[in-house]
């Protein structure tokens, strides 16, 4: 059972000297019980008593780490069953299957559809996270196959649970610190020394749950707890079930011999049925799968995933927001002409991708509005012409910016009235209603 508040507080120095950056002991005690800050933020708790209780605040789901460099991901350190109760932490990755059992024509377009998927949205880098290369039956095209993905810059799943040929398939990928999956209940002490040998995650499977904990727990007492879980059953009714069951016994039972994280692999429970895999994979983001294989990802299968994806994994406690500042786009300098809308990520990441699509030089200016859209910031009082008008002093607009043209959110355009008497000397314009009609609307704009 984690450690509570009091539990902490009753090892720590009670000095209350700050050094940990929180006011007093219990202040720091309190945090670290609800996984705010780490253990180590205290210099003065000795190794003994850190080693002792970094077990006992560690999450009932441990944090793993595949792939390196760029590719590092992280999975797992997971504390809750429902996003609303805190936060999900490790976003789930998606992972495209090539196989030595596909035909060539198969893996040609999996591949080119890797590199096909690369855009941004709302700061975020979207493409294809890891490459699941499976062994079935021909080692010398699995190994080029793995020659291959490992060339692609992506994180590697190497899915074969004969070590020799494993083994040969790490000599070529292993500095890239792949997933190694494939231990079970009769290969698991080979495929154990294999992993440890490269320092790689070791993903391990089972034909039902009980023989899967049994050999998730002979690792563990080998010493081997860098490991993921392959929850993929015979079927989606069963995988479905295994995903949930290993979820809810580790976050709600305490079991942390089921607290790894989860591969789910919908190229195997719908196999050849790409629109089945998509839809599984977007099941499976939210219940609860942290790598999620798919036979492939086109374009359209990313746009919808990614975006959900994108939605489950971000804290609703903490507002998605960008710097307040001016954001010259497309070139524009102190003569070119300004817009302004709030700081919220989401609204400025559209609007500004459309003024880019316009080509017009604008000053794109954030002001703070605490998170909010435009409405809801407006109707919270957090857009407002005396809010625009701090924000003109604080930022030295006017001093900065010689054009006296002002496009403000068509949406509240009843400010603009307010805003002309507290900027004398700006025009103020409100823009269409809708962002995608921006391109249009600057092309034309006369000022």
């Amino acid at each position: 059972m984690a450690l509570t508040g009091l539990d902490i507080f009753k090892i720590t120095p009670k000095t209350n000297c700050k050094d940990c950056g929180n006011p007093t002991c219990m202040a720091f005690a309190m945090k670290v019980a609800q996984g705010a800050i780490p253990l180590d933020k205290c210099p003065h708790i000795s190794d003994e008593v850190r080693a002792k209780l970094d077990e006992a605040t560690a999450p009932p789901m441990k944090t793993i780490k595949i792939g390196a460099g760029e590719n590092e991901h992280t999975l797992g350190g997971e504390t809750v069953l429902y996003r609303h109760d805190k936060t999900f932490v490790s976003k789930s990755l998606y992972a495209v299957a090539v196989s030595d059992g596909y035909s060539d024509e198969q893996n040609e377009t999996a591949f080119a559809d890797i590199a096909k998927i690369d855009y941004e949205r709302i700061g975020e880098r979207m493409r294809v996270d890891a490459i699941f290369v499976d062994y079935a039956s021909d080692s010398a095209k699995f190994l080029d196959l793995v020659k291959r993905a490992n060339d692609m810059d992506r994180a590697l799943i190497i899915s074969c649970s004969d070590a020799d040929i494993a083994e040969k398939a790490l000599e070529i990928a292993g500095a890239g610190k792949p997933v190694l999956s494939g231990a079970n209940a009769s290969n698991f002490e080979a495929m154990n020394a294999l992993a440890s040998k490269h320092g790689i995650v070791l993903g391990v499977t089972g034909a039902d749950l009980n023989e899967l904990h049994d050999t998730v727990e002979k690792l563990e007492k080998a010493g081997n707890k860098n490991l993921v879980l392959d929850v993929t059953m015979g079927n989606i009714k069963d995988t479905f079930a295994a995903t949930v069951q290993v979820r809810r016994a580790s976050i709600k039972d305490g079991d942390r011999t089921f607290g790894y994280p989860s591969i789910v692999n919908t190229a195997r429970i719908a196999a050849g049925d790409r629109d089945m895999q998509s839809a599984l994979a977007s099941l499976f983001t939210v219940k609860y799968g942290s790598v999620i294989v798919m036979e492939g990802m086109r374009y359209a299968d990313a746009l919808p995933l990614y975006g959900l994806r994108q939605n489950i994994f971000t804290n609703p406690q903490k507002p998605m927001k960008v710097e307040p500042g001016i954001y010259a786009l497309n070139g524009a300098d102190e003569n070119s002409v300004c817009a302004l809308t709030v700081d919220f990520a989401l609204t400025y990441f559209v609007v500004s991708g459309e003024i880019e699509r316009s080509g017009v030089p604008v000053n794109l200016l954030i002001t703070d509005a605490g998170g909010y859209s435009v409405l809801t910031a407006w109707a919270a009082g957090k857009l407002s012409a005396s809010s625009i008008a701090k924000f003109f002093q604080e930022a030295d607009i006017e001093g900065k910016i010689k054009n006296r043209t002002l496009i403000i959110p068509g949406k509240v355009a009843v400010l603009k009235g307010e805003i002309e008497d507290k900027l004398p000397g700006w025009k103020i314009i409100p823009s269409p209603p809708e962002a995608i009609q921006l391109v249009k609307y600057l092309r034309e704009l006369d000022v």
